[in-house]
């Protein structure tokens, strides 16, 4: 096994905090050599200083991908902290649908890994909306790092046992069989969600139009509590006033520090 050196570990830590905002604390070292032992031994480095010299100077961008693809987890399923979509469907969707009077309803899912969430958010709306859907615009943005988590969303192919926690409607309706283990959401729903590759860490959100809802859920735990602030404070600023924001239920904000009003555990409002 190539080993990493304490100064290798904080060299390729302070690295990914400062353009990523991850958090790699020291405990995370032995996790971190065992994740990277294939990728050094596949590009025939002989050790971490090597790898870390590739990064720099990679400018096609894949080395860091692989990076950070090996360092998070990304792990997510269909209808995770149900509660959440439920307080979408219950409580915000008929006030945002009296609200918005351009028809324009933005929802953002940032950290979206294999795009689970925003289907699902997908789903929800095509069903609230029923008919009246063809009269408004409710594609969901789904953001990642990871270019390899985004092609899988992309592709929307889920095997038996990840969308069995959903309705059955829900699976009857917006998925095709697609091999005997497989199942694949169908065009018109995969066509309701947009991808792009998005870093959290940029200094500004380059968006155009605020958001009426945000979700990052489970995203924030690599982060510490500046950073965390700080991508809160943006979020804020990507807010439209009465647009709410849902982060995962072991995450938290700090209510001394942000603007945003608790509604409940995990979900913030812009007032």
């Amino acid at each position: 096994m190539i080993t990493i050196t304490n100064n290798e570990f904080s060299q390729l830590a302070s690295y990914i905090k400062a353009n990523y905002g991850i958090n790699l604390k020291e405990e995370k070292q032995a996790l971190v050599t065992g994740r990277l032992q294939n990728v050094l031994i596949q590009k025939g480095f002989n050790n971490f200083t090597e790898y870390y010299n590739y990064i720099l100077k990679d400018k096609s961008g894949e080395a860091v991908v692989t990076l950070l693809n090996k360092i998070t987890t990304n792990h997510t399923f269909f209808l995770r902290e149900e509660d959440h979509f439920y307080y979408l469907r219950d409580n915000i969707l008929p006030i945002l649908t009296s609200q918005v009077k351009s028809k324009d309803l933005r929802i953002w899912s940032a950290g979206c890994s294999s795009g689970e969430e925003p289907y699902t958010i997908a789903m929800l709306l095509d069903e609230f909306f029923g008919p009246e859907k063809l009269a408004w615009d409710t594609k969901v943005l789904a953001t990642d790092i990871s270019s390899k988590k985004l092609e899988e969303a992309q592709n929307g192919i889920y095997n038996t046992g990840e969308i069995s926690v959903l309705p059955s409607s829900w699976k009857l309706k917006y998925f095709n069989r697609y091999d005997n283990e497989n199942s694949i959401l169908n065009e018109r729903l995969r066509k309701e969600v947009i991808y792009r590759k998005f870093n959290l860490m940029e200094e500004k959100f380059p968006f155009k139009k605020k958001f009426h809802v945000i979700f990052c859920r489970n995203v924030m735990i690599y982060f510490d509590a500046q950073t965390k602030q700080e991508l809160v404070d943006k979020f804020y600023d990507s807010l439209e006033y009465g647009g709410y924001l849902f982060i995962g239920h072991s995450e938290a904000i700090n209510r001394e520090t942000t603007k945003l009003k608790f509604i409940k555990p995990a979900i913030y409002k812009k007032e």
